[in-house]
């Protein structure tokens, strides 16, 4: 027994020892998790990108390497992303409002069609995304254009700053890349032509990286940069002026041709272009290019602004445009506004925390879904707002199955006509608008339509009603049809047409949650894709005018 004995007498040291070095290990553990813990737990910092007309239908990322590979190559590009409407001002409504045009009420680019005016400020204005990031403690942060009408004296002047920004650097009017006034917070600053001091994209960035540099560290940040390209002058830094001097607009199967089957406003352009004609849109391609190498450029200084001060992996980049564009598609010159692919798709890409680089989404996305996701990253919960969009970010995490995600969405654009002769097309009369000297007019009254836009495993496929004497409809199947040549109005099933006019009607007067209701090719109803080919005649309804 005495050896037992001798034996306990000994451990006792070492248990005691043992006890110790585990209550080491377990604090050191304890303090390791809850600084690790505090980390993962860290508010994420969301930086949004937005440029002004890029396309992605006809190249448009082509100039950007550096982007498409530090944002989407890092991330996810999402294949179908969409605006709900293709024109400037009501679709930067519908990204801060998180609403389709019918529930904010910005029709066109004008104050009277309530871009940036009184009533916008008002309402949806006053409810969007960047307000409730402010009430989360974010520091938030906006350079460059804004809405069309901002700074108007009849919009609030350049002293109005729209709730939820910290840093305010809005552009006054329509984008410029020199010569322009500011808004900074409220004050006038005017701008010349020194490409050093001036050039609007360059200034953006660089009050971007002040801004990250002289922030607070206790709070996440948000930034909004909408640099001006490549919209119209298509001015290009000096460093770039003679890059892609042989590169022309794409010759697709759509270009140049008669849109023989479609509403008349496509059906008047002149076919086929002039020569004169081509070389301006081919010269304006490469201009627009020009414009998107310093945007390639703010990209990448801002990723590596990030790395350096440690805040790269805890920040979510997101990349896209407000609306597509064309350039001679149908023989449309150039322009947006038009219901076409080339005209509602936008790049989007978003890299962040969560999410697996060299990622491709085909999952159906719209401008109205920023705001919720932004807001989602942030922690807020979106049903508490307005908003029609929903979040994407469970998308962006792989954590949801496209099987049980929205198959549909509204695409809907209030036509703009002057009300005496337009100068460059005195034959058409009154009533249409953005008049090319041939006599092309790319907008008029009647160009007002709403469209369904349905993706879904078995359905690619588009559906529009026009508000005209006509009640037009075209309709496309892009799977088979991708540069959408035939108008199959006519001959698909009315069984199907039926369905999307119904949905359409949904669409149009949905608002809030009832905006994110299962469409008509949603996995949880039957359809017999056979329907989309046989022929039969079909009468549309009337077109449901927006609120």
């Amino acid at each position: 027994m005495e050896p037992r004995r001798r034996r306990l007498q000994m451990s006792g040291p070492t248990r005691g020892a043992g006890a110790a070095a585990a209550a080491a290990l377990v604090l050191a553990l304890l303090l390791t998790c809850s600084v690790r813990c505090a980390e993962s737990s860290k508010p994420s910092n969301v930086i949004l990108v937005l440029v002004d007309d890029q396309d992605v239908e006809l190249g448009g990322m082509t100039p950007m390497k550096k982007t498409k590979q530090l944002i989407g190559e890092a991330g996810a590009t999402f294949v179908n992303a969409f605006t709900v409407t293709p024109l400037c001002c009501p679709s930067r409504s519908s990204i801060l409002s998180g609403r389709y045009p019918h529930n904010h009420q910005v029709r066109n680019n004008s104050l009277t069609g309530n871009c940036s005016s009184p009533l916008w400020q008002k309402g949806p204005e006053a409810e969007a995304f960047p307000v409730f990031l402010s009430k989360k403690k974010y520091q938030t942060f906006f350079s460059g254009k804004y809405l069309n009408q901002y700074g108007q004296k009849a919009a609030g002047d350049v002293d109005h700053v729209p709730p939820g920004w910290d840093q305010w650097n809005a552009l006054v009017g329509n984008s410029q890349y020199y010569n322009y006034t500011l808004s900074v917070n409220g004050k006038a600053e005017k701008h010349s032509d020194t490409y050093e001091k001036d050039y609007l994209t360059d200034l953006i960035l660089n009050r971007s990286l002040t801004f990250l540099d002289e922030r607070s560290p206790q709070h996440p940040f948000f930034m909004m940069l909408a640099p001006p390209a490549p919209h119209s002058p298509w001015t290009a830094a000096p460093q770039y002026q003679d890059r892609f001097n042989t590169t022309k607009a794409p010759r697709d199967p759509n270009f140049n041709i008669h849109g023989k089957d479609k509403h008349w406003l496509i059906r008047q352009a002149k076919t086929p272009m002039t020569n004169s004609s081509l070389q301006f849109l081919d010269n304006t391609f490469r201009k627009r290019w020009q414009t998107l190498l310093s945007v390639d450029d703010l990209v990448e200084k801002i990723v590596k602004k990030l790395e350096v001060r440690g805040e790269l992996d805890n920040t979510y980049i997101f990349f896209t445009s407000d609306n597509g564009y064309h350039t001679g598609q149908f023989s449309l010159p150039l322009d947006k506004r038009q219901l076409y692919e080339f005209d509602i798709r936008v790049p989007l890409m978003v890299r962040g925390p969560n999410i697996k680089p060299n990622q491709t989404s085909k999952m159906l996305v719209a401008n109205v879904d920023l705001g919720p996701t932004i807001l989602d990253i942030a922690g807020f919960n979106v049903n508490k707002t307005q908003m029609d969009g929903v979040s994407f970010l469970s998308a962006m995490e792989r954590k949801v199955n496209s099987s049980s995600w929205r198959t549909d969405i509204l695409v809907e654009y209030e036509g703009e006509g002057r009300s005496v002769p337009d100068p460059s097309c005195p034959l058409l009369g009154p009533g249409v608008s953005e008049c090319f000297p041939d006599c092309v007019c790319e907008d008029s009254y009647n160009n007002t339509y709403a469209c369904v836009r349905t993706v879904a495993p078995f359905a690619n496929l588009q559906y529009c009603e026009f508000d005209d004497n006509e009640v037009f409809v075209e309709v496309y199947n892009v799977t088979a049809d991708p540069y959408q040549l035939t108008n199959i109005a006519k001959t698909i099933d009315q069984e199907v047409l039926e369905k999307m006019n119904h949905r359409l009607m949904v669409l149009q007067s949905c608002s809030g949650p009832s905006c994110r209701t299962p469409g008509v090719y949603d996995a949880r109803y039957k359809f017999d894709p056979q329907l989309l080919f046989p022929a039969h005649s079909w009468r549309p309804g009337r077109l449901k005018q927006a609120k």
